[in-house]
């Protein structure tokens, strides 16, 4: 079930809202309605997926309750151990049989595993609940305060990644309490912006960079091809899954749960760490705290410092996806930020206009890698981008060159979603008019076109 189709939104949502204030004056029960809600919610994809979900979820919940009687510092690792099992099985196990089999010189039969929807989230979060307890963080949850964490369906499929500290102990606040109809309306007006970055600008972004990028797997294209389709995806892939994330927060906001940040208008960064900073911000700091850290950061020199934050951005990038692609993305990555560090501790700055158009060009440049389906197709555009293919030209419809300059502007000059719906907009009736006409709007626009599911639901 998509947050921007018809069904959620006039109807699962409404139900599941309306069955949690009626319910708000009994925890428990207002807590089991959520998790039923989200397993019913996770199995509209493919029903086969919800087994894991659960058996992953309860065995975690037993082992974190073993450690509880036992505080073993060694069966929190059993339990990510676990958890890096099941996702190296369903996400990784053809890759890596692949490319051993294909330095032997072997042909493989792959063995098509379906890849569950959003293990990748579900997965990390509960690892950085067991390294929490394995570091000392004493925080035992009841049976329900971990399903609902583990399963509250707007954060379950593509985040963000959201921590246990940072919530469960957010459940037993009655959500009828006097902010309630401030976070209705707030959360709304997020999740309608999301709606609205989603449907109307990453979707139709899309019919821009899909047949530039489909096109180049076949024949190399000229310049102007080139610039068009990587400009298109660049912003289809923020409006994508910032408009996710926006959706998922006001969701939460909805339900009286607050989750954390996901993006800050990230194509405004003047380095590449402060894109990082500013991008997925929720993985961001679990990279940084569960790897990095461990891996010893910035302690034992510049040498072992740019080490690490390479294979920090290598293993990001491979989660992301089985594919060398990534893989190589994510090292891109890794020496852009080792590079920035270097950089940064000389002393050195450029012009600030310099430094955003050079970490843009940048991240464009990674964002080639992270679309294209091999290296080949990626070499060719990153070619035909430089000129070496021929200039070209090109003619879009209005709609596409429409939001192509729309989408800039808002990436670049407006505010931030969170910024506009959670401090700026005043809770005011007026605007129930307006905002009902958006949503009526975007619901036509939907219902008009195939269903387009999140890019960041293949992680």
């Amino acid at each position: 079930m998509l947050f921007n189709s018809q069904i959620f939104i006039v109807l699962f949502l409404p139900v599941v809202l309306a069955l949690y204030y009626a319910l708000a004056a009994h925890r428990t029960w207002r807590q089991a309605m959520v998790v039923l809600a989200s397993l019913f919610f996770y199995g509209w994809w493919d029903v086969r997926f919800v087994p894991l979900l659960a058996g992953l979820t309860v065995a975690n919940w037993l082992i974190v309750q073993w450690f509880a009687r036992q505080r073993a510092s060694w069966i929190p690792v059993l339990g990510v151990v676990l958890n890096l099992a099941a996702l190296g099985l369903f996400k990784y196990a053809d890759f890596f049989r692949g490319t051993v089999f294909a330095l032997l010189g072997e042909s493989v039969h792959p063995w098509q595993l379906i890849l569950p929807l959003g293990i990748s989230f579900f997965v990390f979060q509960k690892i950085s609940y067991l390294i929490d307890l394995r570091r000392g963080d004493g925080h035992i949850y009841g049976f329900l305060d971990f399903c609902m964490f583990v399963m509250f369906f707007p954060q379950l499929i593509a985040g963000p990644l959201v921590r246990h500290n940072e919530i469960i102990h957010q459940f037993g606040e009655n959500p009828r309490r006097p902010e309630m109809w401030e976070n209705l309306s707030r959360g709304f007006i997020l999740f309608l912006i999301g709606v609205a970055k989603k449907v109307g600008l990453a979707d139709t972004l899309a019919m821009v960079a899909d047949p530039q990028f489909n096109a180049a797997a076949a024949a190399p294209l000229d310049a102007v091809h080139a610039w068009i389709g990587t400009a298109a995806y660049t912003l289809q892939i923020y409006f994508d899954f910032s408009g996710y994330s926006d959706m998922a927060i006001g969701l939460g906001l909805m339900f009286g749960l607050r989750l954390p940040l996901n993006f800050n208008a990230p194509y405004r960064a003047m380095s590449v760490r402060d894109f990082w900073r500013r991008w997925h911000i929720t993985l961001s700091r679990f990279l940084r705290d569960y790897l990095y850290i461990p891996l010893g950061g910035n302690r034992g020199g510049a040498a072992r410092q740019m080490v690490n934050v390479i294979v920090t951005m290598l293993l990001g990038g491979l989660w992301h996806g089985a594919n060398w692609t990534f893989v190589a993305w994510g090292s891109l990555h890794g020496a852009g930020l080792a590079v920035n560090h270097l950089w940064q501790e000389r002393g050195l700055r450029l012009p600030r206009p310099v430094a955003w158009l050079m970490t843009l060009l940048f991240v464009m440049a990674g964002w080639v890698l992270f679309r294209s389906p091999d290296f080949a197709t990626a070499g060719g555009v990153l070619q035909s981008l430089a000129g070496l293919h021929g200039v070209g030209h090109i003619t879009l419809d209005r709609e596409y060159v429409a939001a192509l300059i729309g989408g800039t502007a808002i990436a670049l000059l407006g505010p931030t979603s969170q910024e506009a719906a959670l401090q700026r907009l005043t809770p005011d009736l007026r605007l129930a008019i307006p905002a009902g006409a958006m949503l009526v709007y975007l619901l036509l626009l939907v219902g008009g076109r195939l269903p387009n599911v999140f890019i960041y639901f293949q992680f």
